[in-house]
């Protein structure tokens, strides 16, 4: 069984972009190792504890579990926009999560892995935690990723992480805990270093904080949201489930093949906390996840804040030009792991290049021509030469490097092997040109191979297109009438997709240009 999770996102506003890419990001993994015939389980979801859900709340004058809940509509409308085809929903209010956060908080106490003091220091609001003096930067300030810092003086709960942070700099230095792109683990080794002698205050006094789960050992403390919400990805995957519970088999589930996350939240919370969690719980090294960490959406440069009105909203984007090319754009224009610049402009160009005009224009081509041609039923043929024998060629070499890239989770690679064949078989058609054929029933054999080729073409590019766009790929699959496709799996693919006396349908646009002013 292969576990996929993104972050679970925290609903204290509408989703941005960086949703939308995380989301698309996993989906297309979750769908890409289904086409390899594995069973996956997607899982994503909602944080909804925190202060800052409190002060939102408070400032709207409304309830803050009605707040959590409205907010929380809008992340799943954006899984239905973008066509997410997650397995699991995660959300922290629910009962189930409760029960396991407060089982693991007892099993910690019990086990000495808890205590309580006094701490006076100075508290992130945005981020929720206290800071140290690490945290300033060269001139002695708390840097603006920071937010609004005030000064506290309470008690509260700790958890030991410095005991297990030599085992976690030698779990990640031999890859125990694996982390991609590779160049993130010197950030996270020199994070450990700094965490080194410090512990991680879990909990906040319910007099100032009552919006979270309360510790099953002292009542008048809710536990820590970053705590809490790590917790997600064992809790709804099934660990200290009841038996009548409905989740899933923990045991099938564990370990994580991929956590998809944000480079944001990789230090500390995900590469040092939720490790020497899950080590203190008990986790062998053998159930440590993998960590895909994934860059940022920009804006001329600059990260994308409120502050700055640059947030580009999905929901929008998806209304103007629709679901297959939002998706497309966020597979296509970033490289996994780094910062890219979203550029509706690029959206446009790499949309109507490759789909509208490439493959779109390949598959329109390919049906009415056969329709024209062979009254819209492939034949058998003898021709071959070596127009033909270069598309086969190229079709080898997409079936060789697209499931290298993707298994580098290089999705703006696989993309591109599928462009460069698209092009090639256009290419074919130009120089072959199947319409003059047409005209000279002596090239009747050629015509017929060379229709097929188009077509063969078209339906290998459908079942590779299935994990970007799969509401496309469907309907090309339609118009070729060749349902079989899309239980085929990667290990299927082959010259021969479509056997002579396949008919097809007409063809319809699959992929429409878009058209600027849409998105006036």
């Amino acid at each position: 069984m292969i576990f996929l999770t993104t972050a679970i996102d925290y609903p204290n506003g509408s989703p941005h972009i960086g949703h939308a890419y995380e989301k698309v990001l996993t989906d297309v993994l979750a769908r890409y190792h289904r086409l390899c015939g594995q069973k996956v389980y997607f899982l994503t979801g909602v944080d909804q504890h925190g202060q800052k859900m409190v002060r939102t709340a408070e400032e709207q004058g409304v309830n803050v579990a009605t707040l959590a809940k409205k907010n929380t509509k809008k992340f799943t409308k954006l899984l239905d926009a973008l066509s997410i085809s997650n397995d699991g929903w995660a959300e922290t209010i629910d009962p189930t999560h409760k029960a396991c956060v407060q089982k693991i908080l007892q099993h910690l106490h019990d086990d000495g892995q808890l205590y309580k003091k006094s701490y006076q220091g100075y508290y992130s609001i945005r981020q929720e935690q206290f800071l140290t003096d690490q945290e300033r930067d060269t001139d002695g300030n708390f840097g603006p990723e920071w937010g609004e810092v005030e000064e506290r003086k309470e008690e509260n709960w700790y958890f030991k992480l410095s005991e297990h942070t030599a085992w976690l700099r030698e779990a990640m230095q031999s890859n125990v805990v694996g982390i991609e792109p590779a160049f993130r683990k010197n950030e996270v080794l020199n994070a450990i270093e700094k965490a080194e002698s410090t512990d991680l205050c879990i909990s906040r006094p319910k007099e100032r904080l009552s919006w979270g789960i309360p510790l099953p050992f002292d009542e008048d403390f809710v536990t820590y949201v970053w705590f809490d919400a790590l917790i997600n990805y064992i809790s709804f995957a099934g660990y200290l489930k009841d038996d009548d519970s409905e989740l899933p088999n923990f045991e099938e589930l564990w370990p994580a093949h991929l956590h998809v996350i944000g480079k944001d939240i990789m230090v500390p919370a995900h590469s040092i906390y939720w490790p020497c969690m899950l080590h203190a719980i008990g986790f062998s090294d053998e159930q440590m996840p993998n960590l895909l960490v994934h860059g940022w959406w920009n804006i001329r440069g600059e990260k994308m804040s409120k502050s700055l009105g640059n947030i580009v909203d999905p929901m929008e984007l998806v209304d103007a030009v629709g679901t297959d090319a939002v998706r497309y754009y966020l597979a296509r224009d970033i490289v996994t792991g780094k910062d890219s610049d979203f550029d509706t402009e690029r959206l446009f160009v790499l949309f109507n290049s490759e789909m509208a005009n490439g493959l779109g224009n390949l598959l329109n081509r390919s049906l009415n021509m056969t329709k024209a041609s062979l009254d819209g039923k492939l034949e058998s043929y003898q021709h071959d030469d070596e127009e033909c024998q270069l598309v086969r060629k190229s079709h080898a070499s997409l079936l060789e490097n697209f499931p290298q890239k993707m298994a580098e989770h290089d999705l703006r690679g696989a993309l591109e092997a599928l462009v460069s064949f698209i092009t090639d078989v256009n290419t074919f058609a130009e120089r072959t040109k199947p319409w003059e054929l047409k005209k000279d029933e002596s090239k009747r054999d050629q015509l017929t191979a060379v229709l097929h080729h188009m077509c063969e073409s078209c339906a290998l590019a459908s079942i590779l297109l299935q994990p970007f766009l799969p509401d496309a790929a469907a309907k090309m699959q339609g118009q070729l009438n060749a349902a079989h496709l899309a239980e085929l799996q990667i290990k299927d693919l082959q010259w021969g997709l479509l056997p002579a006396g396949q008919t097809i349908n007409k063809p319809k646009p699959v992929f429409p240009r878009l058209q600027a002013q849409e998105t006036d």
